[in-house]
């Protein structure tokens, strides 16, 4: 009974992690086009922050589902040892996750209090 789960885990385990990978390169390349553009005309301040923004929450949906990977990684392991590594790594990365929402949310609190430019 069990071989059928550890069968199912291990495709389901790498395409998550395929996905995670696919939205880390697909935002990475947005902000290499933001950064390659800025060569040639400087990116003002809330532009810049706009772009760290929008490649932070791609970072964040990318470790979510990184971490979703690690739990079902974990839920059909015997061994302390993998249980303990990936856990290490779920710590890791929750807290990358915890850090990058946390940014994100308080530039968004900022936003919400700057006032709108003269005749805008």
């Amino acid at each position: 009974m069990r071989e059928w789960l550890d069968a199912v885990t291990e495709p389901v385990v790498v395409m998550i992690d395929a996905l995670a990978l696919l939205i880390i390169v697909v935002g990475t390349l947005e902000v290499a086009v933001s950064v390659v553009r800025a060569m040639w005309r400087p990116l003002g301040a809330g532009v810049a922050r706009q772009t760290w923004l929008r490649y932070s929450r791609w970072l964040v949906a990318a470790l979510t589902f990184q971490l979703a990977a690690d739990i079902v990684e974990t839920s059909v392991s015997t061994s302390w040892q993998t249980i303990g590594r990936v856990g290490a790594i779920a710590v890791i990365r929750t807290f990358l996750n915890y850090f990058l929402e946390r940014d994100v949310d308080k530039d968004l609190v900022e936003q919400r209090q700057v006032p709108p430019p003269p005749g805008g």
